[in-house]
């Protein structure tokens, strides 16, 4: 009974701070088990909540050493008044601490002074749960009482003054035990113990005191282990994939054995090497003695890295391999902290080999586009290895590898192959994937934008130099410049400096050949305005003369395309052939806000004199009630603004129908028939005094348009010599007022040359006004001076010899003169 005793009594005051009552002079019978009173009970669970505190180090070493040896004497279930007072005097603390820290010897002295029939009665108020390695633990708390509560006081029981010592042989047997589970896990065989029991072993060594030599005992068996590995590994028979695998198999193994061992000896980690900075975890010694005894041999790290890379090696020829072998291998080393030393460095040598090859090779087998796309893909491999199984650190060297390797050694060559393929094929895809690629290089984006500069002014030059494309220059501008403007927009992200390079070569190819551009120009709007709804909505005819705005914009002659504007549009107000009013004056409000109210001062005066014109004419008709059959038309034109045209001498006939709505040669024409029924080319021209050409525009309205009133023959659409005309007395048509438009005469080489040659002497005036003004300012001006604050108020190209031309003719005419002492000088003359 005496076991029994002693583990109750230790269970109880481990866990609960209780009273124990003085011997009553009248026990309970033996028979009879004593029960606490409610209000005992309730006390007892106040002292306890209430005296409760932590257990130090000290404590639970002694809790150790007694739960290590218990003893086996019976002990009576009653109890005597010396037994009583022996464990109030034994049992004397000054808190509560836990009852391991109680000698055993105490309850076998108080067995042998009591007899059966007197013993005090120990009461439990839980189970006793025994573990497996010896020790005893309440399943709830435990009280002491006699048979009269009120008679109960609280004992006061102090700590022992030296510390129990473990049984003889304690040590040595602990460390077998615990040896043989180590060997075990490491042979993969069963555990004889529980882990639990384990667990509480080494930490029943280590509160005694002996944490440093279990240490070194658990180093040198995970030592000796893994020694007994390296032998394995030194087969030459072995293949490359076998020995990765044999190798991935030890370190697996090795991995799950030091959790195991770790999880055993985790109080000795938790304790004894945190306390000692020096010293490694049980899992960092484990990784220790791997990296020492098995991967830093040279032979098993050479042969594990050339393994690893030939395998990345097969993987980037398209072959299949085991991923998760190389991901653990590779986590193998990181976690050795070797993978720097020993793998990444060889790793990322091999791939600058392989891909310097591989661009050398490739940029002579594959066009741009197939190369691109293959570099693309590389990359994206790359990147996918990395996630798959290569070490985060290793991403930014690899990948600039590769980009260096593939691109940046080849960005010249490679836009000097294809680029000018890709954009006159308006490839945007490989266009957006080129500019993607050179944007990953440092210096690509720039070597780029060198490239589209020369492509779009080699290219934009063959537009405006070839005379043979005069036809189409404009619109092929235009389509040029919407090219272009998409694939800033959708391929070059809408990089600022694309676009400012694109404006830049524009004005510098545009104005390769001077003032042709700017005349071409204003015939394109001319014929756009002429054929206005026919060929466009509203709103698409406002769209294209803003595109042609914008390619204005980039011509230095200007004061061309006002000269050859202003001929254009006084005949299309003239004869009435512009398509609409408001496309007019949206096109002029355009003008305006490029050029300044300078600009377009005459165009908007002509616009003035017309609308003065109507109002004239309905004026007219109102005073002079003119009869509605006859259609009248008053014209006012301002000189300056609208151009000169050579007078022309015509025979007007003596009377004629006015059932037409036709202009004057028309009306000429038609009055001839009264006189006969046909009339050769000739003939016409001899009665009317036509000029041939106007003649021959006439009668080509009058017989090859809409309104055929005339007969031609032969039946063509041009008029030739001897082509013979008649009356179309079988003319029907719908409308009773009938208007025949005339065929706007062809611009003559001579009236080009005239507009031409305007346009120079306008800027003679320019050149000699800003000279003036200059010189005016500044009173006292070098030649070089002079010329350079010129070249700075011209908006248009001059040449130097003109320059120097008309800087002479103000020094004739008295407005400047040169320095008498210095040559190269010129003062203004007041």
């Amino acid at each position: 009974m005496i076991s029994r005793l002693a583990i109750a009594i230790r269970i109880c005051i481990h866990f609960f701070m209780f009273p124990i009552g003085l011997p009553s002079p009248n026990p309970p019978p033996p028979t009879q088990e004593a029960r606490p009173a409610a209000s005992d009970v309730n006390n007892d669970s106040s002292i306890t909540s209430s005296k409760k505190r932590k257990i130090n180090s000290s404590e639970r070493e002694d809790i150790d050493s007694i739960s290590s040896s218990p003893k086996t004497t019976n002990y009576s279930s009653s109890s005597c008044t010396s037994t009583s007072q022996h464990i109030q005097k034994k049992l004397r603390f000054e808190d509560s601490v836990d009852f391991i820290g109680l000698d055993v010897k105490m309850a076998e002295e108080s067995s042998a002074s009591c007899s059966s029939n007197k013993m005090k009665t120990v009461f439990l108020a839980g189970g006793v749960g025994h573990h497996a390695n010896g020790l005893t633990k309440t399943a709830g708390s435990t009280t002491f009482s006699n048979s009269k509560p009120g008679a109960a006081k609280k004992l006061v029981i102090k700590n022992f003054k030296e510390k129990p010592k473990l049984p003889e042989n304690y040590t040595h047997e602990t460390w077998q035990k615990l040896k043989e589970a180590v060997e075990a896990i490491q042979n993969s065989i069963s555990i004889k113990y529980n882990l639990e029991e384990l667990y509480q072993a080494v930490e029943n060594l280590c509160s005694h005191k002996i944490s440093a030599k279990l240490y070194k005992q658990l180093q040198v068996v995970c030592e000796d282990h893994i020694k007994a590995q390296i032998d394995q590994f030194r087969e030459d028979a072995l293949d490359s994939t076998l020995f990765l695998k044999k190798i991935d198999k030890c370190w697996q193994d090795h991995c799950r054995q030091m959790i195991m061992i770790r999880s055993i000896f985790l109080f000795l980690d938790r304790t004894y090497v945190l306390q000692n900075s020096m010293l490694p975890s049980v899992w960092d010694m484990g990784l220790e003695l791997f990296r020492f005894y098995i991967i830093s041999d040279m032979k098993v790290q050479s042969k594990t890295i050339d393994g690893i890379l030939l395998l990345i090696e097969k993987e980037r020829s398209g072959e299949t391999v085991d991923r998760s072998l190389l991901r653990s291998l590779l986590s193998m080393l990181s976690d050795l902290q070797i993978y720097q030393d020993s793998f990444e460095q060889r790793f990322l040598e091999e791939t600058n080999r392989l891909y310097a090859a591989e661009g050398q090779r490739l940029m002579q087998e594959r066009e741009v586009p197939d190369y691109l796309h293959h570099v693309n893909k590389r990359l994206e491999e790359e990147a996918d290895r990395v996630i798959t199984y290569l070490d985060q650190s290793t991403q930014k060297p690899l990948i600039a590898t590769v980009e260096k390797q593939l691109l940046g050694e080849h960005l010249t060559a490679t836009l000097q192959k294809g680029l000018n393929h890709l954009l006159d094929e308006n490839r945007i895809q490989d266009l957006c994937l080129l500019y993607q690629l050179f944007s990953r290089v440092r210096g690509g984006v720039l070597v780029l934008l060198q490239h589209w500069i020369e492509y779009i002014k080699a290219f934009g030059s063959t537009m405006v130099i070839n005379p043979e494309k005069d036809k189409t220059m404009v619109q092929e501008l235009l389509d040029f410049k919407d090219k272009v403007d998409h694939i800033i927009h959708v391929c070059f992200m809408k990089n600022e400096k694309f676009v400012n390079a694109m404006k830049e070569a524009f004005e510098t190819f545009i104005n390769k050949r001077t003032n042709k551009p700017a005349e071409l120009i204003a015939k394109h709007v001319d014929w756009k305005l002429r054929a206005g709804n026919k060929e466009a909505t509203d709103e698409e005819l406002e769209k294209m003369l803003d595109k042609i705005m914008i390619i204005f914009r980039f011509i230095y002659g200007k004061d061309v395309f006002e000269a050859f504007y202003k001929k254009d549009l006084a005949k299309r107000l003239l004869v009435g052939k512009s398509a609409s009013v408001d496309a007019e004056k949206s096109m002029l409000s355009k003008l305006k806000h490029e050029c300044g109210a300078a600009f377009t001062s005459k165009l908007e005066g002509m616009f003035k004199d017309m609308e003065l014109s109507k109002d004239i004419m309905v004026q007219f008709k109102q005073c002079q009630n003119l009869p509605g059959n006859i259609e009248l038309t008053v014209n006012i034109l301002t000189m300056g603004y609208w151009p000169t045209y050579v007078p022309m001498e015509v025979h007007l006939l003596p009377e004629g129908k006015k059932e037409l709505q036709v202009s004057l040669f028309q009306t000429l024409v038609l009055l001839m028939f009264n006189e006969g029924e046909e009339f050769t080319l000739e003939e016409i021209k001899l009665a009317t005094g036509i000029e041939d050409g106007e003649l021959r525009r006439t009668l080509q309205s009058l017989a090859c348009g809409k309104a055929r009133v005339i007969h031609k023959v032969p039946k063509s659409k041009d008029v030739e010599d001897g082509d013979k005309f008649s009356c179309n007395d079988d003319f029907k048509h719908k409308l009773f007022r009938i208007k025949i438009n005339q065929i706007q005469m062809k611009e003559t080489v001579e009236e080009q040359a005239s507009t031409t040659e305007r346009v120079y002497q306008d800027r003679q005036y320019q050149i000699d006004a800003a000279i003036v003004r200059i010189m005016k300012m500044r009173k006292t001006l070098s030649h070089n001076l002079l010329v350079s604050e010129v070249y700075n108020q011209l908006k248009f190209p001059v040449k130097p010899a003109d320059l120097k031309k008309r800087i002479e003719s103000l020094i004739d005419r008295d407005y400047m003169e040169r320095d008498k002492e210095n040559p190269n000088q010129y003062n203004y003359v007041a």
